[in-house]
């Protein structure tokens, strides 16, 4: 068992017997769901789900893990579009960042992906982003045609993912690398989608400065198109999919990069409702004083209200 993560808090011997012989119907166990979570004790979760089933499958183990997180086991249902209401714009913000976590509809997560799903995941996605119309028009790059200075310089301006994740890699994630995997970029560099990263899609609106309505209201648009074009993964209760429980339900984080001079640390922000890490993502430090501020919740939530509590804490600084 894993130290101090959500895994060797709900992990009790009953349930491991509970669970140990149970399989999804493409055949993943128990240890499927926890490799990462034993391999890296330091995890805050400690498992990802190698498919949807997962979440039924091992409810016992996976809902008091929800629920631990995000204070609910459930949530409303999140349609294609996201938003219902326009947000404004956040003082002292050096940049605004908004995205959302889908998987498909039919094929094991990441975690559990063969080599010849995943190509077929990311030929899908890629033929849906190459359709988004207007601005949100773009190029796709697989990772393996990027040089490494290209993808050195991606990285450098907090657009592409990094290799060597020590969580996914336990879990079976990174398997393949880097094959089936890119990145989607909007030719003004604002809409970015990751496929084949720790889910099949992650898609993400971003600019400088602390426009929340125009970075939401571009989320939106790319996310309604790209619905009309993909089945993504649901749940009746937990809403959108994903490969780890912390983004169930709408599957958005909504971030912002934000200097900060001696506010209150962590635990502070966390009874606010925020999580606090640096700007190169989690178990990452800040740099010149800037943090990454994000709400913690994303599932019994709107779209909307991730904004709003967003909006609210930086107000209250």
């Amino acid at each position: 068992r894993s130290v101090g993560s959500l895994l060797a808090r709900f992990l009790t011997p009953e349930v491991a017997s509970e669970l140990r012989d149970r399989r999804t119907p493409r055949g993943f166990g128990l240890d499927d769901l926890i490799a990462s979570g034993i391999a890296n004790p330091d995890s805050s979760i400690g498992v990802y789900a190698p498919d949807a089933e997962s979440y039924d499958v091992f409810a016992a183990l996976l809902t008091p893990i929800v629920r631990a997180h995000h204070g609910v086991d459930t949530g409303p249902p999140i349609g294609p579009g996201l938003f219902q209401r326009r947000h404004g714009v956040l003082d002292e913000v050096l940049s605004t960042r908004v995205r959302v976590a889908r998987n498909l509809g039919g094929f094991a997560f990441p975690a559990g992906l063969t080599a010849v799903d995943r190509r077929e995941v990311e030929r899908r996605i890629v033929a849906a982003l190459s359709s988004l119309p207007g601005d949100l028009a773009g190029h796709h790059h697989r990772l393996r045609d990027l040089s490494p200075d290209e993808r050195r310089g991606l990285i450098g301006d907090h657009l592409l993912f990094k290799a060597g994740d020590r969580f996914l890699e336990a879990a079976g994630i990174t398997r393949d690398w880097p094959d089936a995997r890119g990145i989607f970029l909007s030719n003004d560099r604002r809409l970015v989608a990751w496929v084949n990263e720790e889910d099949h899609l992650r898609l993400i609106a971003m600019q400088p400065g602390g426009d929340l309505g125009e970075v939401t209201d571009r989320l939106d648009r790319a996310h309604a198109h790209l619905a009309s074009r993909l089945e993504f993964a649901q749940h009746p209760r937990l809403g959108y999919l994903a490969s780890c429980p912390s983004n169930l339900g709408t599957g958005m984080r909504a971030s912002v990069h934000r200097r900060l001079d001696g506010t209150p640390g962590p635990a502070a922000w966390r009874a606010r409702g925020i999580q606090i890490r640096g700007v190169h993502g989690e178990h990452s430090e800040a740099e010149g004083g800037v943090w990454d501020l994000s709400p913690i919740r994303r599932l019994g939530v709107s779209p909307d209200d991730i904004a709003e509590v967003l909006t609210g804490a930086l107000r209250s600084i």
